[in-house]
């Protein structure tokens, strides 16, 4: 049975055309699946994705794919501070997925964040290469607890609570993306950055099968912004 995409285009359905500069074509295939023409002409071009809960490692691992020379969509939006001196290089409109979840395609042949909430969003029509940064819960949790008393904005429920939703969470992410066609997954445990980083690099760019500069990529991590650690 050839791919659903093709089936679609064999399928006496019509197929509508937009323009976008910065992709070529977009093909609208019904059903709110929208593919690229490189897709429909064999020339599949690979969406790579760091994602994890928050504070789990994300910007860093940006930071590394960027040094080892992927193209980041990043609009630069969100400065660096405090909680991440070295940037966060995320994108505004990725936010925008859930409603609008062809936009996913303008992050073709490029590395892009998609905080784990918004993973269940990602459309079909896409290869994706997910980096999922994994770290312990409740480092995670300390972590974003110090940032939001930082910034004024801490209220809401407990720590505890948080967690079992975020457990709950993981749990949903996990079973869609190991469900999800033209997936796959490398989990990337944030601790494992901080002691083996040039391991990790090597990992990381046999898991894109892309040329990095895994030294350059190694030279991103730095010890001293690892704060919120568990005793």
């Amino acid at each position: 049975m050839p791919p659903y995409w093709q089936q679609a285009i064999l399928e006496p359905e019509p197929v509508s055309i937009t323009f976008a500069p910065s992709l070529n074509y977009l093909y609208y295939l019904g059903n709110g699946i929208a593919v690229s023409r490189a897709l429909l002409e064999g020339k599949v071009l690979m969406i790579t994705i760091v994602s994890g809960l928050p504070r789990s490692g994300t910007s860093l691992m940006m930071q590394m794919l960027a040094a080892g020379g992927m193209s980041a969509v990043s609009d630069g939006e969100r400065k660096a501070d405090t909680d991440n001196p070295k940037g966060y290089l995320e994108w505004e409109r990725v936010k925008q997925l859930p409603k609008e979840p062809s936009l996913i395609a303008e992050a073709e042949g490029k590395v892009v964040k998609v905080i784990s909430q918004l993973i269940l969003s990602l459309p079909d029509g896409h290869e994706y290469r997910v980096i999922f940064m994994q770290r312990p819960m409740p480092e995670v949790l300390k972590s974003q607890d110090e940032m939001l008393k930082r910034r004024g904005t801490y209220e809401g429920p407990t720590p505890a609570a948080v967690g079992d939703l975020f457990q709950r969470h993981l749990i949903e992410v996990n079973r869609f993306l190991t469900a999800k066609p033209n997936t796959t997954v490398l989990r990337v445990h944030y601790h494992r950055v901080l002691r083996e980083p040039q391991v990790v690099a090597d990992e990381v760019a046999a898991f894109l099968g892309l040329p990095l500069d895994v030294k350059a990529m190694a030279a991103q991590m730095d010890g001293s912004l690892y704060r919120n650690r568990m005793k």
